[in-house]
C-alpha cells in the first residue's frame, strides 16, 4: 500500500524539517521530494505536513505516520537483507554525542545488534568536538554528532534550534554575570554559548564544566546556572529560560552522521548503521 521511496522521503522531510535538505540528503529533485510526499498523502488520505514559504512542520497525522514509516522500512530490509543473504561481519567502531544519552538512541542501536549480530559493535559516547577529532585521526568508521553551522561536513540527520535551559525555579540578574553550565573545550554548545554571549557584551562565569551529560544535568537541576542544549532534547525538570531574561539567541545546530575517509573493512557495517539512524532518526529527540 505505502511505497518504500516515498515514505524515505517523508522520514527526510520530518527529520530535517526541510524539503531542500530532505532531496540533498536523498539525492534527489525537490521536485521530486513535493510529488514523494503528495503522493504519500495521498495514499494515506491525510495531510501530513503543514508548510508555506518558512517552515515545514509534522500535523498530528504526520506524527502518526512517523511510527508507522519507520516499522514498515525496517520490515522491508529485514526482507532484503534475508533474500539476499547478505550478513555484515568485522568491527565497527561508532562514536555518538552525549546529547542522545537520554534518547531512545538505544533502541536504534539494539535493532542494528539484533540485525547484524556478527558485527563487533564497539561505541564512544564523547563531547561532538572530540568525536570529530577522532574521526579525522582514523579512531572511528561513524560519527552521529553536532556540526556547527558553517561546517559541510557530514549527511543532515536532524536540525534544531540552541536554546537556554535551567531550572524552573532559577532566577538570573541582569546586573551579574551569567552563570553558566557547560562542557569542556571542544564542545561545540559551549562554543556557541560563549561566542553569543560575547557578541551581546554579556558578562559570564563558569558555574560548572563537565565532559559528561549527567554531571551537567545534576548542576542544573541543583539551580546553578544556565546551559545551551537543543530544544528537541530539553530533559526532564528542566526547562528553557524565558526570554525575559535577556539571554542572547544561539542559533542552529544540526546532528550529521559523517563516516571515516578511510575505505576499511568496516564501510559495510556503517553504511547500514547509518541507514538505520536516518530511518529511525525522529527517535533521537524523544526521550526514553
Amino acid at each position: 500500500m505505502y511505497d518504500p521511496s516515498q515514505l524515505r522521503t517523508f522520514l527526510a522531510v520530518a527529520q530535517t524539517l526541510s524539503f531542500t535538505q530532505a532531496a540533498r540528503r536523498l539525492g534527489l529533485r525537490q521536485s521530486t521530494v513535493s510529488q514523494h510526499v503528495r503522493r504519500l498523502e495521498g495514499t494515506a488520505g491525510r495531510q501530513l505536513f503543514t508548510r508555506d514559504t518558512h517552515s515545514v512542520e509534522l500535523t498530528e497525522d504526520g506524527e502518526a505516520m512517523l511510527g508507522f514509516a519507520r516499522r514498515i522500512l525496517e520490515a522491508h530490509e529485514q526482507a532484503a537483507a534475508f533474500f539476499t543473504g547478505t550478513r555484515l561481519r568485522g568491527r565497527l567502531r561508532f562514536g555518538a554525542s552525549e546529547d542522545f544519552v537520554l534518547t531512545r538512541f538505544t533502541e536504534i542501536l539494539e535493532g542494528f545488534r539484533h540485525e547484524h549480530p556478527e558485527v563487533d559493535l564497539e561505541l564512544t559516547v564523547e563531547l561532538s568536538g572530540t568525536l570529530h577529532e577522532q574521526l579525522a585521526d582514523g579512531k572511528l568508521d561513524l560519527v552521529l554528532a553536532k556540526r556547527r553551522p558553517e561546517d559541510p561536513r557530514g549527511e543532515l540527520v536532524w536540525h534544531d534550534r540552541l536554546v537556554w535551559i535551567g531550572a524552573e525555579r532559577l532566577r538570573l540578574d541582569p546586573d551579574r554575570p551569567v552563570p553558566l553550565i557547560v562542557y569542556p573545550p571542544p564542545g561545540i554548545s559551549r562554543a556557541l554559548a560563549l561566542e553569543a554571549l560575547e557578541r551581546q557584551g554579556r558578562s559570564w562565569r563558569l558555574a560548572c564544566t563537565s565532559g559528561s551529560l549527567n554531571g551537567l544535568l545534576a548542576a542544573a537541576h541543583a539551580g546553578l546556572g544556565v546551559m545551551a542544549h537543543s530544544r528537541g532534547l530539553i530533559p526532564p525538570g528542566l526547562v528553557r529560560v524565558p526570554d525575559r531574561a535577556g539571554l542572547p539567541e544561539l542559533g542552529e545546530v544540526e546532528f550529521v552522521l559523517v563516516h571515516g575517509r578511510r575505505h576499511t573493512a568496516a564501510r559495510g557495517a556503517a553504511d547500514a548503521l547509518a541507514a538505520s539512524i536516518l530511518s529511525a532518526g525522529d527517535r533521537l529527540h524523544r526521550a526514553r
